[in-house]
């Protein structure tokens, strides 16, 4: 039997980048928010444990035993799964699920999830991606545009802290910034060069949710400067980059209007058919397996893409027997994330006296200037480009003893260039999640049966980045160029969009331009499940405006109705 355990105005369901932002906002509107996180607590500063480490003092020097890698082949693929961080990620075995087509879910589950791992690159979204779908015949149209969502946009930067440039690129919108973190001179070379042969291709400064220069609001938050020390998945005791533990829900809890509950698997939504909207959550306690029901005037489903579906489809009742306002049958259909497959490494010679300070949180930039005025290829829509000048060790001189050859371990070498791709998907019906009917996981909830696979399109997508950028860097003088496939699975991009989407028409979609449910006005989805397209750019930016979007409306439209 189930207990039923509180009443509350909003249920926020995950803590991660948008359910932070939801409880931040319902609870500085004085609602009293209770937020759901299936995970442990994690605690700003207190719960970081690494945080001040020394590579000596891990026992393995931050490498995973290999038997914790065989036994975690998924989540040991990720560049982050190291022994700093690894108490942060979810291991293979504690959620089951089932790949028809290999995808690799990695997943963070603990108070501020994938926040405390995220890669804080953050850049908006233009009215070519908004237009993208109609425009290019795919998916369905978004049902904004970037004049709806651009306010949202500043409101969300000004709290969290981007550093960054004001460039004028029309495809990546210029934004509220802080100083940006330099270019090294390679870098500032390649910004200069590139344009005089290739003019529609711009080079800007990597935009990421770091702090540079502190203003009151990040103060008050008790953030201060990113410290340059690039050991932010083992969590930040400076504040220096965005997340939810350091920023949104301690900015929540301050109100006295949060709740939160750890250990809290949410089982499903409960439908209430004669009033016609959600009144609550089902809820399995993680540690002692007990049923809980929590009851809530609004429900904001933000447990991440793929996991926010999963929680829909399993809410099944006589209205939805195929999962909550699923009447269109599209639930858990075009899924969709950024490819990731192409990479490019070369040479730079010369600058031999130049180097740099500091471990810089994020790398130059070349926006997509694939298909953005014309469509002028055999694959939809484009890619960005991100790439970085570093300079390595030279290799030791001399005897493997004595001072000798402790003073050439301090010599650097000669410059590299790293560049990668990151391509926009186009969502398909094909690829899809849906529940398992006869297999369940470990807390009796079905599992999740993953349909998504790369197509020709993503293919040639790859293939032309590799000869554009190969080609680029050429142009700017490198040597040694080579080109790589990874051939990573999906998922491992960790950029999973789509499975609720947004749109129109209630046929076509699962949810309207403020993020409801078309068939069920009182749960909203902001988290990725919500992305029509995928866009270039990474996606985090996009959910937080959206979630504070749609938690306005809620709050000064909705509510009044209820």
């Amino acid at each position: 039997m189930a207990i039923t355990e509180g009443h509350y105005d909003v249920i926020v369901i995950g803590s991660g980048i948008s359910g932070g932002w939801a409880a931040k906002e319902f609870c500085e509107k004085g609602l009293k928010t209770l937020v759901l996180e299936r995970g442990f607590d994690v605690q700003h500063v207190k719960d970081y444990p690494t945080a001040y480490k020394d590579p000596w003092e891990f026992p393995h020097r931050n490498r995973v035993p290999l038997q914790v890698r065989k036994e975690n082949p998924i989540v040991s693929r990720c560049y982050a799964f190291n022994e700093d961080a690894q108490h942060f990620f979810t291991l293979d075995a504690e959620q089951e699920y089932i790949q028809e087509k290999p995808f690799d879910w990695i997943r963070g589950y603990h108070v501020g999830g994938k926040s405390l791992l995220w890669a804080r690159q953050v850049q908006r979204w233009s009215d070519h991606d908004f237009e993208g779908p109609a425009r290019d015949g795919f998916a369905v149209d978004w049902p904004i545009r970037y004049a709806d969502i651009a306010p949202w946009y500043s409101y969300v930067e000004r709290f969290i802290g981007v550093s960054g440039n004001r460039d004028g690129n029309a495809a990546m919108p210029d934004g509220e910034f802080l100083p940006a973190f330099e270019l090294n001179a390679v870098e500032r070379m390649v910004q200069e060069q590139l344009p005089k042969g290739y003019p529609d291709r711009q080079v800007i400064a990597g935009r990421c949710a770091h702090i540079t220069e502190p203003k009151e609001i990040h103060i008050q938050q008790g953030r201060t400067r990113c410290q340059n020390r690039t050991l932010c998945q083992r969590g930040c005791p400076f504040g220096g980059y965005f997340s939810s533990n350091a920023s949104t829900l301690p900015w929540a809890a301050k109100t006295g209007n949060l709740t939160i509950r750890p250990n809290s698997i949410v089982e499903s939504i409960i439908f209430d058919k004669d009033r016609g909207i959600a009144t609550g959550v089902r809820v399995i306690d993680a540690e002692t397996g007990q049923d809980y029901v929590f009851h809530s005037r609004l429900v904001f489903v933000n447990a991440s893409a793929m996991a926010s579906t999963q929680i829909l489809l399993n809410s099944t009742s006589d209205r939805f027997p195929n999962g909550l306002g699923n009447d269109s049958g599209l639930l858990g259909k075009y899924v969709a994330f950024h490819n990731y497959l192409g990479s490019i490494s070369a040479t730079m010679e010369g600058f031999d006296d130049q180097y740099y300070y500091g471990r810089r949180p994020t790398q130059p930039i070349i926006p997509n200037f694939r298909n953005v005025k014309k469509q002028e290829t055999d694959f939809l829509r484009g890619y960005a480009s991100f790439f970085s000048a570093y300079r390595g060790q030279a290799a030791p001189t001399g005897d493997s003893l004595g001072a000798s050859y402790k003073d050439s371990l301090s010599e650097v070498g000669g410059w590299g260039i790293g560049m990668m791709m990151q391509g926009e998907t186009i969502p398909k019906a094909e690829n899809h999640i849906r529940l398992s009917k006869d297999k369940r996981d470990k807390y009796s909830m079905p599992q999740l049966i993953f349909h998504v696979d790369y197509d020709d399109n993503d293919r040639k997508s790859m293939a032309d980045f590799l000869e554009q950028g190969a080609e680029m860097l050429e142009y700017i003088g490198a040597k040694n160029i080579s080109t790589h496939d990874s051939k990573q699975n999906p998922g491992l991009d960790i950029h999973e969009m789509g499975g609720a989407r947004m749109g129109h028409d209630p046929k076509t979609s699962l949810l309207n331009s403020w993020n409801q449910l078309h068939h069920c006005k009182n749960v909203f989805v902001t988290d990725g499940a919500c992305m029509t397209s995928t866009g270039t750019q990474n996606p985090s930016l996009t959910y937080m405006a959206l979630t504070a979007r749609a938690a306005d409306y809620a709050i000064n439209q909705y509510l009044k109705k209820l």
